[in-house]
């Protein structure tokens, strides 16, 4: 089971998802009460282990920006949270591997009418999300029935450390996502929630996620 914190603001939060057992990390560059700049970013995952995947989160950004703003910050995976194409997602995941992008997330909301297309945006991560963002509103897991095989799910929207084991049993995902979840505010984490919500999906799903380098590198699609 893949778990990521995401929402992260500060270096303290980032190095106690890390201790908790997070497998990534995400911080948001997209307008968010937990937007950070990328300098402060990059000044955070200098101080990170290696097998931490660090993910920037974007939306309806052009692909230059997302590949400057990601080559400042010093993430290694994007996270497209918009309204992006097909091509505008390839364009990022050819390009990005010049800038130190492994890996790239195309997310989508619950309502998203594409999401039973999901395997035609040139990655195989996709993450299902509540229809507005950052909400911490839960949806109805059943939509992500719509989700093709092809693809690894990531869940997201409305978890917490009472509903995540849930979520897992009825969804199977391969990985789950949190940020409003586990705070105490707006981009400040909650230790004990941060603790509980990875210690309840990890014993909910115990398969371990490997790191960064499990992921295929130079996914295509025939």
């Amino acid at each position: 089971m893949f778990v990521k914190i995401c929402g992260i603001t500060s270096e303290d939060d980032a190095l106690l998802a890390v201790a908790m057992g997070a497998d990534a990390v995400g911080f948001i560059f997209a307008p968010s009460p937990r937007q950070v700049a990328a300098q402060r970013v990059n000044d955070i995952v200098r101080r990170l282990p290696p097998e931490v995947l660090t993910v920037g989160v974007f939306r309806d950004e052009l692909p230059q920006r997302v590949l400057d703003i990601a080559d400042r910050a010093g993430v290694r995976a994007v996270q497209l949270h918009g309204s992006e194409t097909p091509d505008q997602v390839a364009e990022i995941r050819e390009r990005g591997v010049g800038h130190g992008i492994r890996h790239v997330i195309k997310a989508f909301g619950a309502d998203s009418p594409h999401l039973i297309h999901a395997d035609r945006y040139h990655t195989d991560l996709v993450l299902v999300d509540a229809p507005s963002p950052g909400s911490g509103k839960v949806f109805d897991w059943h939509v992500t029935a719509d989700v093709p095989d092809a693809v690894r799910l990531i869940l997201a929207g409305g978890l917490h450390p009472d509903n995540v084991a849930d979520a897992i049993e009825a969804v199977e995902p391969w990985g789950v996502d949190v940020s409003s979840g586990v705070e105490e505010a707006p981009g400040r984490k909650d230790a004990t929630k941060v603790r509980r919500f990875i210690a309840n999906a990890r014993a909910a799903s115990p398969t371990p996620y490997l790191g960064p380098d499990e992921l295929p590198y130079d996914w295509e699609y025939e």
